[in-house]
């Protein structure tokens, strides 16, 4: 198959979710990692389709969702300064921070901008010299090898008025952290196919023998999500743990060697806070000694509040520890138009996911 409506062919479709049902004995409980994965679920109805001894968790799969309100309030907090012009990414304009967010910020004055790469921050910075450009890099492993090329562009240009404020983060040491919590709560995994054609698969073939949990490398859409779960049901139906593949038009063992080089020219591996989830080791990206002058936390030494009361929801939903509807705000005072926490912002958020498919779920 080679073309994107091939995997969203119904009979394809009804076969898996048959030869599922058919090789299903035990109860199982597998979490799909990425956002864009859990969206890709919920609009299609798989999970309705699934037998009923299989049950789905929805990981941390979303940056936008993890990264923590006092990063937010740093970004937001030297957004508001004079002469600074503040880039991101859209999703992260309506996040909130433990007061409020920088939409916000940019109603009281602030220079935020939305920019689609932070190439584009390079750019305002070569052509605004008097003034300090600052990228908010938030992202998993997907994003960063782009940020590393940004860094080096301005450091190839010699720009004193360029900086990111780093936020970004790995997958595979959340998916070990939430093991941790939850001992025996996730069966398997269904692995980010996007990330894993970056990184290559070695990491996550360590965590499935380190935690004896099958863990399959999945696309997003429908056949590639429901050949995936049905190869961690036979897994986990034999006995095995090991790493698979589903995703192979992508992702291949070693993943983009360019991409891992340019990462590991700029960056190092630090411990991070994720929102909701803690302080997780060595599942962060820092600039390296040798471009610090780029580190947009050390020029500016921004101020922190406190976490949103919403957060002890917001990390249990990134957590898998509950669904969306489970939490006491959901589609009453927090919705898209009046978020209360990040999962209903993002696009790949579970709680947006929920909301928007919800009223076509029940009546479907």
């Amino acid at each position: 198959m080679k073309y994107l409506d091939e995997y969203r062919q119904r009979k394809l479709i009804d076969r898996h979710l048959e030869q599922i049902a058919a090789s299903t004995r035990g109860r199982w409980t597998i979490m799909e990692v990425c956002g864009g994965q859990t969206h890709a679920i919920l609009k299609h109805g798989i999970d309705r389709r699934l037998p009923q001894n299989i049950s789905l968790l929805h990981g941390p799969g979303c940056p936008v969702c993890v990264t923590p309100a006092e990063t937010i309030d740093q970004a937001i907090e030297i957004a508001s300064r004079p002469g600074v012009i503040l880039c991101t990414f859209g999703d992260m304009l309506r996040v909130p921070g433990s007061r409020d967010d920088l939409m916000t910020a940019r109603a009281r004055g602030g220079d935020v901008r939305m920019v689609y790469s932070p190439l584009e921050a390079v750019a305002l910075a070569t052509c605004n010299p008097d003034q300090e450009v600052v990228f908010f890099a938030i992202g998993f492993e997907t994003t960063a090898p782009v940020v590393a090329t940004a860094v080096l562009q301005a450091h190839n240009q010699n720009l004193t008025n360029f900086s990111i404020l780093a936020a970004q983060v790995r997958i595979p040491p959340a998916m070990a952290a939430i093991l941790e919590m939850q001992p025996g709560g996730v069966n398997g995994f269904l692995a980010p196919g996007h990330v894993c054609a970056v990184t290559g698969a070695q990491e996550y073939s360590a965590l499935a023998q380190r935690y004896h949990v099958p863990i399959v490398i999945t696309g997003f859409e429908p056949v590639d999500l429901l050949q995936g779960m049905q190869m961690t049901v036979e897994q986990l139906e034999s006995g095995r743990a090991e790493l698979q593949i589903q995703y192979t038009r992508a992702v291949g063992a070693q993943g983009n060697q360019l991409a891992q080089q340019r990462v590991e020219q700029v960056y190092q591996t630090v411990d991070r806070n994720w929102r909701g989830l803690g302080t997780i080791p060595q599942s962060g990206f820092a600039l390296r000694e040798a471009f610090a002058r780029f580190d947009a936390a050390k020029r500016f030494n921004p101020t922190t509040g406190l976490p949103a009361s919403t957060d002890i929801y917001c990390g249990q939903v990134l957590a898998g520890a509950i669904k969306p509807t489970a939490c006491p705000y959901f589609g009453s005072e927090c919705t898209p138009d009046r978020p209360l926490g990040p999962c209903m912002v993002s696009s790949e958020g579970a709680c947006a996911a929920y909301f928007r498919y919800g009223e076509r779920r029940a009546t479907s």
